[in-house]
C-alpha cells in the first residue's frame, strides 16, 4: 500500500512524498528511520484521482529522466542521490516530481531501480524501456543503457517537433483557403447574383453552379458543421475502441503511395533500433523480439509482428516467422538485412544500421513533400478563388455586351 506524508525533516526542513508499507504503523517507522517526522500519514485509495490521472510518459520527459540519471551516474554517484539531486531540480513539476520522489522512496526502503519504476504510479512506463534497465541493472551496464534509451526518446521528439514546424505554414494556408472560400460563396456571391436575377438574365453554367454551393452552404451550414463533428468523432472513437476498423485504416495507411513508406521506415526503424539496443544489453533474443514489438503504432505491424515473436519464442528465426506470417508484410530489404544478421549472429550491429538508414531516407523523403506542399496549396487557393471570380465576372461580360448592341 501507498502512503502519503508531509512534515519535517531532521534539519526542519518541510518534505512531502510516499511511502510503501502494508500497514500505517509500518509506513510511520519507515519514516522514523529516515529521520522524517510527519504531520500527516495518509494512505492512498485503489481508486484516486492519482490513479485515474495516470498516463504515458512524453517521449521528451522520458529522454531528459534518462540522460539526467546518466550523467549523475556516470560520474559516481548512487541512484538514491541522483534522484535526490534531479528532484531539487524539478520543484516547480509536481506531476514528474511526485514521480521522483516515489521512486526515491522505494530505493530507500532498498528496491531496484527497475521495481521502482514498474511499481510506481504517476506515469507508465513503455515496457521495453523497464526490461532493458532490469537487465541493464544486472549486467552493470545501466549508464550505457540510459544515454541510448535518453538518445532514442531525444531522436523520436526531434522528429516529431520537425513534422509539426513543417506542417504549420501549410496548415495555416489550408485554413485561411477555407475560409476565404466561406466567406465568397456564404456572403459575396448571393449578393451579386442577386443583381443578375433582377434583370432576368440566363446566367452561364458555372455562375449557377457556383450559387448552388452558395445556396447549399447558406442554408445547410450547421447541419454540415455538426456532421462533420459528428463523423470525426465516430471515426476516433472507433479508431480506438474497435481493433478490426483500427487494422482496417492502418493497413489502408500502409498501402498508400508516398505516405505509406514514410510509415514503414518510421516503423522499422525504431523497431530496429529498439531490439539492437535492447540485444546489446544483454537481452535475450527471444524476448527482445517480444518486448520490441510493444513499440509499433501501426496495428496492421504490430500484430504482424506478435504473431511472428510467438514462433520465435518457439525457436524459429523472426526472419522467416516473419515470412510464413500472413498478413502486411515489412519491406524487402528489412527482411533481407533481417535474415543476414540472423545468419551471421549480427543482428544487432545491422538493424542498427537499419534504423539509421530509414531515418535518413525519411528526413529525405519529408523535405522533397513538404517542399511539394506548399505550391500544391497555392495552386489550390487560385483555382478555387479563379472559379469564383470568373462565375461572377461572366455573367457581368454578358450583360454589357448585350448593352453595347
Amino acid at each position: 500500500m501507498l502512503f502519503k506524508y508531509r512534515g519535517f525533516d531532521k534539519t526542519g526542513k518541510r518534505v512531502k512524498g510516499t511511502v510503501t508499507a502494508v500497514t500505517a504503523e509500518e509506513a510511520a517507522q519507515k519514516l522514523r528511520n529516515q529521520n522524517i517526522y510527519y504531520e500527516s500519514l495518509n494512505s492512498t485509495k485503489d481508486f484516486s484521482f492519482e490513479v485515474f490521472s495516470k498516463r504515458q510518459m512524453q517521449g521528451e520527459q522520458l529522454s531528459i529522466f534518462s540522460k539526467e540519471l546518466s550523467s549523475y551516474l556516470s560520474s559516481g554517484m548512487t541512484i538514491l542521490t541522483a534522484i535526490k539531486l534531479m528532484e531539487n531540480q524539478h520543484e516547480q513539476e509536481k506531476k514528474y516530481l511526485s514521480f521522483l520522489n516515489s521512486i526515491k522512496t522505494m530505493i530507500e526502503e532498498g528496491k531496484s531501480l527497475y521495481h521502482a519504476l514498474n511499481t510506481q504510479t504517476v506515469y507508465m512506463l513503455p515496457e521495453f524501456y523497464l526490461q532493458s534497465l532490469n537487465v541493464a541493472g544486472q549486467s552493470g551496464k545501466m549508464v550505457e543503457v540510459l544515454i541510448n534509451m535518453g538518445n532514442f526518446f531525444s531522436a523520436q521528439n526531434k522528429v516529431k517537433k520537425q513534422v509539426k514546424g513543417a506542417m504549420v505554414y501549410p496548415s495555416i494556408i489550408f485554413t485561411v483557403a477555407i475560409a476565404m472560400t466561406a466567406f465568397l460563396i456564404s456572403f459575396v456571391v448571393p449578393k451579386i447574383t442577386a443583381i443578375f436575377e433582377d434583370t432576368d438574365q440566363k446566367l452561364p453554367p458555372i455562375t449557377q453552379f457556383v450559387l448552388h454551393i452558395s445556396d447549399f452552404l447558406t442554408a445547410h451550414y450547421l447541419t454540415l458543421i455538426g456532421s462533420i463533428i459528428f463523423i470525426a468523432a465516430l471515426y476516433k472513437l472507433a479508431y480506438a475502441k474497435n481493433k478490426s476498423f483500427h487494422k482496417l485504416i492502418d493497413t489502408l495507411w500502409l498501402k498508400s503511395p508516398i505516405i505509406g513508406t514514410l510509415i514503414q521506415n518510421h516503423e522499422l526503424g525504431r523497431f530496429s533500433y529498439i531490439l539492437s539496443l535492447m540485444l546489446s544489453s544483454g537481452v535475450a533474443y527471444a524476448q527482445a523480439v517480444k518486448l520490441a514489438t510493444a513499440t509499433f503504432g501501426n496495428l496492421a505491424l504490430k500484430d504482424l509482428f506478435e504473431n511472428a515473436a510467438d514462433k520465435v519464442m518457439e525457436g524459429n528465426k523472426l526472419s522467416n516467422s516473419l515470412h510464413a506470417t500472413k498478413g502486411a508484410k515489412p519491406k524487402r530489404n528489412f527482411m533481407q538485412s533481417l535474415a543476414l544478421g540472423e545468419e551471421s549472429s549480427e543482428v544487432a550491429h545491422i538493424l542498427n544500421n537499419i534504423s539509421r538508414l530509414y531515418a535518413e531516407e525519411n528526413e529525405d523523403r519529408l523535405k522533397i513533400l513538404l517542399a511539394l506542399l506548399e505550391p500544391v496549396m497555392m495552386l489550390f487557393i487560385g483555382v478555387v478563388v479563379g472559379v469564383i471570380v470568373s462565375a461572377m465576372l461572366l455573367p457581368i461580360f454578358t450583360m454589357t455586351q448585350g448593352l453595347s448592341r
